[in-house]
């Protein structure tokens, strides 16, 4: 049996839509903290057992009896977040899992500038210590990140973010692909990945040339300093944790943490991955 972490969330649901493809429904298992929100993939024969990082027991038990447990890593930040990723990793070893998979970033360092880098990279050092055979999926930064930002630029014609650098801004689709066929394809993506990415690499002034283009309308973008950007922020009623974390994915990419596009992500799903263009349009069509 192959169990799913995180089955109802944004990247979690489309692994199992994927893996609904290449395996039989019996053969899948999915761990969420929500049983009811997995109603839909309980009427079509997928195992739904409730699973939660901070309770280990219940861990256990949604993971009984698998031969592949996928960890989708915890929407948590800060320090509990490694808590929670090793919890599940120990879970799935305590199981008996013969493989673990775990979503990991393509920026994973101790030295990171931005933070969930960090946590992954001491998921993935825990992770190559259980001692059975892993594969740390080493995410390209998930493209739907851009529709924090994009709201307020598209009605003031203006984007006014800290210094960056080019990012490889990757969909969550891809990635999910990517991961079924980890699962289920022997021999695909063994160890600690390459960086699975978009082709194409972006910075804000390029999203905004995009967007541009896309609305018909002007849109530029306008570099602030960092202390600048975070009380405006602040201001308009983010908290300050979440302004530090945005910084640090700004100071990150502006050291070219995120200058990469490998051409693994393709190869892996034998297609061109989608371009951040496209997702860019996605998200204005349905404003």
């Amino acid at each position: 049996m192959i169990v799913v972490t995180g089955a109802t969330g944004q990247l979690g649901s489309q692994i199992v839509e994927n893996l609904l493809t290449r395996v039989s429904a019996d053969t899948v298992g999915v761990s969420v903290r929500d049983t009811a929100k997995a109603a839909s993939l309980a009427k079509r024969g997928v195992r739904v057992r409730r699973g939660d990082f901070t309770d280990p027991a219940a861990l256990e038990y949604a993971f009984e009896g698998a031969d592949q447990v996928l960890v989708v890593s915890a929407a948590i930040r800060g320090s509990n977040a490694v808590t929670a990723n090793i919890a599940a990793l120990d879970a799935a070893h305590a199981a008996g899992a013969r493989r673990i998979l775990y979503t990991s970033h393509q920026a994973a360092s101790k030295s990171s500038l931005f933070s969930p880098a960090v946590t992954h990279a001491a998921t993935e050092e825990h992770l190559q210590r259980l001692g059975v055979p892993f594969t740390a999926l080493r995410h390209g930064f998930y493209a739907t990140t851009l529709g924090y930002y994009i709201g307020g630029a598209v009605e003031t014609g203006r984007f006014a973010v800290p210094e960056d650098g080019p990012v490889s801004w990757t969909a969550h689709a891809d990635l999910a692909e990517a991961a079924a066929a980890a699962l289920t394809v022997d021999g695909l993506l063994e160890g600690v990945t390459a960086p699975l990415t978009a082709p194409e690499m972006l910075t804000f002034t390029d999203v905004a040339s995009i967007l541009s283009e896309m609305t018909g309308r002007t849109i530029e973008c306008v570099i602030v300093a960092d202390q600048e950007w975070k009380a405006a922020a602040i201001e308009r009623g983010m908290p300050a944790p979440a302004a530090d974390f945005s910084l640090g994915m700004f100071r990150a990419a502006r050291a070219g943490e995120f200058a990469v596009a490998s051409p693994v992500l393709g190869t892996v799903i034998d297609h061109q991955p989608r371009s951040a263009r496209s997702v860019l349009q996605t998200i204005i069509s349905k404003r």
